[in-house]
């Protein structure tokens, strides 16, 4: 993440100012493990996103037809931003 000392850096620590950082520990792995396997996905850290949502938040995101099966499958109400 921290990369060749340009201004990305910067903006990185901008936005990890304003989110909560939640470890994937074993009971949010196992949820998310289920979870795929009911939406036919993947991406365990997607499914991890989509499970630690609430109803109304908004997730900025580069895959969001895979997190709109997630969230669809899992109950959740969120906007997703396509990055």
């Amino acid at each position: 993440m921290w990369r060749d000392g340009t201004h990305r850096q910067v903006n990185v620590a901008r936005l990890l100012a304003g989110v909560e950082v939640v470890a994937v520990d074993e009971g949010l792995g196992r949820r998310a493990g289920v979870l795929l396997g009911l939406a036919g996905t993947s991406d365990v850290i997607d499914a991890a996103l989509v499970l630690l949502a609430g109803d109304g938040d908004e997730i900025v995101t580069c895959d969001p037809d895979d997190l709109a099966i997630l969230a669809a499958v899992a109950g959740k109400d969120v906007e997703l931003i396509a990055s």
